[in-house]
């Protein structure tokens, strides 16, 4: 009996591209959160991505924050913040760190009525 060739699709072939270049996008991704007071502590504020680069902070910019913030919060927010894509939820992602929820919040950039539910927002 004589196997049928298997056709690429388009489908396939969009499938391969976009696997290929969400694993591109990922390698940015700091695995190594740091806690803002460990990395205003460093002569050279960084931390390791998934694909093993170096992630350098700006100390400045990381001063202007610290002071915008109270104390307790400085020894608990890890930077960087990390949102969660949803696939079954077009246009929407998911943060789910109270801290770093704190700290956009003081910021203003996101609204003070956000409240974490079952430790995700």
């Amino acid at each position: 009996m004589e196997v049928p060739e298997r056709r690429t699709s388009d489908d396939d072939v969009l499938m391969r591209w976009m696997r290929t270049e969400v694993t591109r996008i990922n390698e940015g991704i700091v695995t190594e959160r740091k806690i803002l007071s460990q990395l205003l502590s460093e002569e050279r504020p960084a931390s390791r991505t998934k694909g093993g680069e170096e992630y350098l902070f700006d100390k400045g910019v990381l001063a202007v924050i610290s002071d915008e913030l109270p104390t307790k919060l400085r020894y608990k927010l890890k930077l960087s913040i990390l949102f969660f894509y949803i696939p079954n939820a077009p246009d929407s992602c998911c943060l789910n760190d109270p801290y770093a929820l704190e700290f956009l919040q003081i910021m203003g950039d996101m609204s003070r009525i956000r409240r974490m539910q079952k430790n995700k927002i």
